[in-house]
């Protein structure tokens, strides 16, 4: 039940926050051109890219035993 409540909680949160961002966007006078636009979708797809390979390396040295400690007892 406790976790159910925080994901609630955490969820309204992100609604919230989300929201908000989006009312503050819209009230901008400048508005975002095409260059602005393309940087942030390229951006955002490379962090992804990056961070999924970082997790795809880190479950690979770990399921190949590179994580193991070298000395011997």
């Amino acid at each position: 039940m406790k976790t159910w409540l925080l994901i609630g909680v955490l969820g309204a949160m992100l609604i919230a926050a989300i929201a908000l961002s989006a009312r503050l966007w819209m009230s901008m006078d400048n508005a975002v051109g095409g260059h602005g636009w393309a940087a942030l979708i390229i951006g955002a797809v490379l962090t992804f890219v990056v961070g999924a390979g970082l997790m795809a390396l880190v479950f690979f040295s770990s399921r190949r035993g590179y994580d193991e400690d070298d000395r011997e007892p």
